[in-house]
């Protein structure tokens, strides 16, 4: 093989004319680059937000708190959407609401407000 490569590749005059002709050197091993620390085997931690009310908290435990807190009766005049209106449930509250970003939001928001409320709430009763 090397003596057709020889034939066709016309460079400069030297042993190998031809990248073809030229030995290969092994593989070098790819420098490896520092690691940074977000960076490891395990999945990598989320920031902290010390100051987000919504951090950590799921999804399920705002549903509940609200029903707890306001009633599935006024939490759907306060959302008005089926799944706290008719038949209401938790489970059937979370499959509409994983699907459907505007009232999830709705929820959330309603969630601080809630919030608010009760810690308005404990600072007037002091």
């Amino acid at each position: 093989m090397g003596a057709l490569n020889r034939r066709r590749c016309r460079g400069p005059q030297s042993p190998y004319a031809c990248a073809h002709d030229r030995p290969r050197a092994p593989p070098q091993p790819r420098p490896r680059q520092p690691s940074s620390p977000g960076r490891q085997s395990a999945p990598a931690a989320r920031p902290a937000q010390p100051h987000n009310p919504l951090h950590g908290v799921t999804l399920e435990a705002m549903v509940v708190a609200l029903a707890d807190y306001f009633g599935w009766q006024e939490l759907g005049e306060r959302i008005p959407v089926r799944c706290f209106q008719s038949d209401p449930s938790v489970s059937s509250s979370l499959k509409f609401l994983r699907k459907t970003p505007w009232a999830r939001e709705k929820v959330e928001s309603l969630y601080l407000f809630m919030l608010r409320d009760q810690r308005r709430n404990a600072q007037d009763s002091h």
